[in-house]
């Protein structure tokens, strides 16, 4: 039964959803959660119950898994980024709502659509946990995360010392890098302590290498090593043969290093082999298309000894807890990543919640003990306090190998929220690496698109040209695309947001405009260049959302068109018309480009950037860029704002892991 106030609010919250000042989900999921309510007495917080319903909608499309009811007490318009005004009309047809954290407490336990964690439990839509609520699926998945990662921390094993401290010495017989301890040593060692470790850095601080290194000391102290079994895997398809490739470059080396110390005593590489490829996590789990579910879980696990993830920042909160569900309890779970980087699309920034003080190490007394004892690696006090059992396992890697000079400098100003420092960084540039097109129009953008700027090449004019002059100069039409995607892959334009003529939607339109009056390509819903990235997986074809492509002439088939795609050296295609779900993609957003680097990179910021603009966001492009970066943005102030504005996902994962 519901009150004139709640159909009132009800159309209200239909209007705005019409005016996409909501989604239509969250007006959907309010009006669904009204019709539980049987009778007066419950109806009457039904108005209440109904705005929270959409603030929590709201939120879990932002990404956050929960929402923080003492946020929604004292600033529920600053929540939904609503202006003062818009959240007057809310309040003039949903009447008071609960103005304290324990009004809007008791309201919610006593609803009959709200289940409160540690009672009886009725299959209710929505979670009262402490001070958070929840949709259930995202209570459910955090308490699985954060249960199996606590039990993995404390889940101790006792590595052999001695021989730990032989190989380590092998692998790493150099002094380090920089000022402090070799982080990457202690990583390996930590790494071996539990069933759970996480390595964390930014570019270039030597995840790969600390991974390869880990890798041969796994072979090396284990008993039958010929019988471990080793799993890579990465959130997209792009990250995955990156990664593959990355750690077989490492392994060759180290194999080398090891062969000129130990001789025949360790045979890394016919090892290594048996590792297979790298694969996505969809793919590891064994995807069902039109299904949730995976083929591997709790009663099906996965048949793996080790586990390695890579970009754990993109791995959002339900497939690591699919992840979890399915890894063997003995098996080591490795989780790899750039903790300030964006986190996932969907819910939950997983990655950023289980190492948020990396930095800070919190070693107790026991991990430093340990780190001495296996890598001769002596922690120093700074380091030292009484974090949880997570944080123990938790390594943070400082020194970047190949990731200094203007573009590092630029990225840690940004990290570090200091607008001054990013501004000096760009001013003080001589050779050119950065460069802020400031007060910028939208024809700066199809400018770079096509030849790049003066002191960085790259646009996408070379790639063309290569496309346009065919495979004649080639030995097979294989090594031609290879080139081709090559030169593609070497420049690409970031985008903040989506639409807009500052956005992906725009821009992709118009630099296919600028590119076909030069006369480089020649505009058709399928044509020869046309790169395209793909927006939902595809099992029939073997692509993944996130995986990018270029439309080039089939040899086989004179007239048609495949989409080639590169993992690695190895190049595979899928015809042009069995690919539905694609966009273009000379621009994309930074959301997209996670896993990828580009030699030129040009981050594109809108007019206004709103609470989605934020220091990591900024980071995470930067980060993209090998060699050369170019900020385009048409205030100062959009940037100053974004480096200052961080991103706080509403969450209860980190009081679960300690």
């Amino acid at each position: 039964m519901h009150s004139t106030t709640m159909v009132s609010l009800l159309a209200y919250f239909d209007g705005v959803a019409d005016a996409g000042q909501v989604r239509r989900l969250g007006a959907a999921f309010a009006r669904f959660v009204a019709t539980l309510a049987h009778d007066r007495a419950q109806a009457a917080d039904g108005p209440a119950l109904a705005v929270a319903c959409v603030v929590l909608s709201e939120l879990e499309g932002r990404g956050h898994s929960c929402v923080m009811l003492a946020e929604l007490a004292h600033a529920p318009s600053q929540l939904m980024g609503w202006s003062d005004e818009q959240w007057q009309a809310l309040l003039a047809v949903s009447g008071p709502l609960p103005a304290t954290l324990e009004h809007w407490c008791t309201l919610l336990a006593r609803a009959p659509q709200v289940w409160s964690a540690g009672v009886d439990n009725a299959n209710q839509p929505l979670v009262l946990d402490g001070e958070r609520l929840y949709l259930r699926r995202y209570w459910r998945d955090e308490t699985a995360v954060g249960m199996a990662i606590a039990t993995r921390a404390t889940d101790t094993v006792a590595p052999p010392l001695p021989q730990v401290r032989q190989w380590l010495d092998v692998l790493f017989d150099r002094p380090p890098e920089g000022d402090g301890p070799d982080w990457q040593k202690v990583a390996c060692a930590i790494a071996l302590r539990a069933r759970v470790a996480i390595i964390t850095g930014g570019p270039g601080t030597g995840k790969t290498y600390t991974v390869a290194s880990l890798l041969t000391l796994l072979f090396a102290v284990s008993p039958q090593p010929q019988q471990l079994r080793i799993a890579l895997a990465a959130p997209t398809g792009k990250a995955a043969a990156r990664l593959k490739q990355s750690i077989d470059k490492e392994l060759t080396g180290l194999a080398k290093k090891v062969g000129a110390t130990v001789g025949n005593a360790l045979d890394l590489m016919t090892l290594a082999q048996r590792m297979g490829p790298a694969r996505t996590l969809h793919s590891l789990l064994g995807a069902r298309p039109g299904t949730r579910a995976f083929a591997h879980h709790a009663g099906k696990p996965l048949d793996v000894d080790v586990l390695i993830v890579d970009e754990a920042s993109m791995v959002h909160l339900e497939m690591m807890a699919s992840v979890l569900d399915a890894l063997p309890p003995t098996a080591i779970l490795i989780l790899l990543g750039d903790k300030d980087q964006l986190a996932s699309v969907e819910a939950g920034a997983v990655l950023g919640d289980l190492c948020h003080d990396a930095q800070a190490g919190g070693y107790d007394a026991a991990t430093i003990a340990y780190a001495q004892a296996a890598s001769g690696v002596a922690i120093p006090a700074s380091f030292a306090g009484t974090a949880g059992p997570l944080a123990q396992q938790t390594v943070m890697l400082r020194h970047s190998h190949r990731f200094g000079g203007p573009i590092g400098a630029l990225a840690l100003a940004v990290n570090e929220g200091r607008p001054d420092l990013a501004k000096a960084c760009f001013a003080s540039d001589a050779g050119h690496k950065v460069a802020w097109k400031v007060a910028a129009q939208p024809d700066e953008v199809l400018r770079l698109a096509l030849a790049g700027r003066t002191g960085a090449p790259g646009g996408y004019r070379p790639y063309l040209e290569l496309v346009n002059a065919g495979s004649a100069a080639y030995d097979s039409h294989d090594d031609w695309v290879r080139a081709v995607l090559r030169s593609f892959e070497a420049f690409r334009i970031l985008c903040a947001v989506r639409e807009g003529e500052w956005g992906v939607a725009g821009l992709n339109t118009a630099i296919e405009l600028r590119l076909e009056r030069e006369g480089l390509l020649r505009r058709a819903e399928w044509y020869v260049g046309r790169p395209v990235m793909v927006t939902r997986n595809d099992y029939g074809t073997g692509v993944f959302n996130g995986d990018i492509g270029l439309s080039l002439p089939d040899p086989a088939r004179p007239g048609s068109l495949r989409v080639y795609f590169l993992e690695g050296d190895k190049v595979r295609s899928v015809l042009a018309t069995r690919l539905r779900q694609v966009e273009t993609a000379f621009a994309m957003t930074v959301h997209k480009s996670q896993g990828s680097e580009f030699k030129h990179t040009v981050l594109v910021l809108p007019q206004e950037g709103g609470a989605m603009l934020a220091r990591e966001l900024v980071y995470t492009g930067i980060t993209r860029a090998r060699d050369f970066f170019t900020l385009v943005s048409p205030t100062q102030a959009v940037l100053f704002d974004a480096i200052l504005r961080r991103t706080q996902r509403a969450s209860g994962l980190r009081g679960l892991v300690g």
